[in-house]
């Protein structure tokens, strides 16, 4: 089975081709950071003009890099939510007229699911039951998984989400937009100790985050300090080590109730080492096993999308014609498989 991928949901354009036996035929992305860094956040006006423009020409060469057309495909996936509406629409659109012209199946796919799954285009595949840390772009959540397509929500920011906080405080210590992981390479350069955030809610016995407050702090801090190249540093790594305990704490009490032994994590901030080091050791010590997507498939990627669409098509699942997105989507509405 071969399966088209379109990813638009915010602003990258991610384009993928996997085979369920050869795996991943073709993969190619555009990154719009150019397009928004000046305005220090995502346009979304401007984001749907770039898939506007850029969809079809990366269609065109994926089919190209895996000598395909259209009609050697068996279905073509697109992310239907959550995401920004204009965004999604234009993959949604593209991908269901595709789907008629070549006579497929179209196949809507949630954005947070393709990257719950992106550990599975890995050699070294997860196992169920367990539990996934999903932080990507506005999301962080815990997600009870039985298997794929049985979800439970465990969890979620009740505020600003880890990789949102990340942004924003690269931003006031002047790293440009998305700085994310700017704020991580510098923080290498950091003094342990100088600072000490706070770990929000990890008093709480329930599986909730919240970092507006710690955002606040940090910027409270870089505020009152000299903004030299080495105190930055220091608030850099402070800020990343609150982040990564709050997330390791809470993902230690979710397998704690749960009684999994394995642990996903996926989207943009799983590519950060520190989280990922720190996750793979209290696995380790747990005796259980970390399994991440490799860097290119921890953010926004077609990948993701065709093989999430590739396992919605083999329990026939796939809709008609009907053009249809949902920028607000919670993970436990997918149909169960």
């Amino acid at each position: 089975m071969r399966i088209l991928g379109i990813e638009t949901s915010c602003d990258d354009t991610g384009i993928s081709i996997y085979d369920d036996k050869a795996g991943i035929l073709a993969n190619h992305l555009y990154s719009q950071v150019k397009t928004h860094s000046d305005y220090g956040g995502i346009v979304p006006e401007l984001a749907s003009r770039d898939h506007i423009r850029k969809t079809i020409p990366l269609i065109q060469a994926a089919l190209k890099e895996a000598k395909l057309t259209g009609q050697d495909l068996d279905g073509v996936a697109y992310t239907a939510g959550p995401g920004l509406v204009g965004s999604l629409l234009v993959g949604a659109s593209i991908g269901k007229s595709l789907a008629f012209a070549w006579d497929l199946p179209a196949i809507p796919v949630h954005h947070m699911e393709g990257h719950l799954l992106a550990p599975m285009l890995e050699d070294n595949s997860p196992h169920f039951p367990c539990v996934a840390l999903l932080v990507s772009g506005g999301h962080t959540q815990l997600i009870a998984v039985t298997s794929i397509g049985r979800y439970q929500l465990l969890g979620e920011s009740l505020d600003d989400a880890a990789g949102e906080s990340f942004d924003k405080i690269a931003q006031l210590l002047g790293l440009g937009y998305p700085g994310g992981a700017m704020l991580s390479k510098i923080a290498q350069q950091g003094k342990k100790g100088r600072f000490f955030f706070p770990r929000p809610m990890i008093d709480r016995p329930d599986l909730n985050f919240s970092f507006s407050g710690l955002k606040t702090f940090a910027a409270n801090t870089i505020r009152d300090h000299q903004a030299d190249n080495q105190t930055r540093a220091d608030i850099a790594l402070a800020f990343e080590e609150a982040v990564v305990d709050t997330l390791t704490i809470k993902c230690k009490r979710a397998l704690e109730q749960t009684g999994f032994k394995y642990l996903i994590i996926a989207g943009g901030v799983a590519d950060n080492l520190q989280l990922r080091t720190n996750l793979a050791v209290m696995m380790e010590n747990r005796g259980g096993k970390a399994f991440f997507p490799r860097s290119e498939f921890c953010t926004d990627n077609g990948a993701m999308i065709a093989y999430a669409g590739m396992v919605r098509l083999k329990h026939g699942i796939n809709l008609n014609l009907i053009i249809s997105v949902r920028p607000r989507w919670p993970l436990e509405d997918l149909p169960k498989l």
